[in-house]
């Protein structure tokens, strides 16, 4: 395990292991659960308005150029937005290096990372039961992402643990806060202080540490999110009946 990362060969990948790539030189990351070469599941964040153009361009171009050397990709569908998906690994990785999230790490261990969102000291159940979390949600939705609290890291941290954490969690809170914090104590002079300031954040904030954290079946947790979202759009469709 090192330092910052745990990059990996895709030679020593299981199923059921949570793995990651780093995106935009290591501003935040994506992660999904494996199964094989040829599936990886991951929750996807919603389509931007440039994504959903540069889509549409990229398979007008490929209708255009296709050969019969070249592998149709199996990426993100731009015209679904807030879903599971299941893709190969290639696309999952798009173009990028691929890491192993690390599970049931030691606290010397977990405070030893100098970033967040790569370990925790959780324990992680079977690979079976790992993976049949993930087809559950693949096939019966996990909701509407949100980046600070129900995103792809949430997403493959629960199919390995069955935990869900009632505030805001995940990567956006382990790297997000926690760092600035550390980053302004350390332009002041205080560098010593704003790392440990920064390890200790990050170390409360783990899921297996956190006071609001309960196991919820998969089946519990998808009734859950249906009923939230349900309330979602009958708000929404008030507004603008209103």
């Amino acid at each position: 395990m090192g330092v910052i990362s745990n990059k990996v060969p895709r030679g020593d990948l299981k199923p059921g292991d949570h793995i990651y790539s780093w995106r935009a030189a290591h501003l935040y990351s994506h992660h999904g659960i494996f199964v094989s070469d040829e599936e990886v599941i991951h929750f996807t964040r919603p389509a931007t308005k440039t994504e959903i153009v540069v889509g549409k361009i990229v398979s007008s171009s490929k209708d255009i150029l296709s050969s019969s050397s070249s592998r149709p990709c199996c990426s993100r569908d731009h015209s679904r937005i807030n879903t599971v998906v299941s893709s190969c690994l290639n696309c999952f990785l798009n173009g990028g290096n691929l890491y192993r999230y690390e599970y049931n790490v030691k606290p010397a261990a977990f405070l030893a990372k100098t970033i967040g969102g790569t370990c925790t000291l959780a324990t992680s159940d079977p690979p079976e039961v790992v993976i049949s979390r993930a087809r559950y949600l693949l096939r019966d939705g996990y909701g509407v992402y949100k980046l600070l609290k129900h995103n792809c890291e949430t997403f493959a941290l629960y199919c390995k643990t069955e935990l869900v954490a009632s505030k805001r969690t995940g990567q956006a809170n382990s790297v997000g806060g926690t760092t600035w914090a550390g980053f302004g104590l350390a332009c002041i002079g205080l560098p010593l202080v704003g790392y440990c300031a920064y390890s200790y954040g990050r170390l409360m904030s783990d899921i297996c540490m956190r006071k609001d954290v309960d196991k919820v079946p998969v089946e519990r947790l998808v009734a859950e999110h249906k009923d939230v979202d349900k309330v979602l759009v009958e708000e929404l469709v008030g507004e603008h009946s209103g």
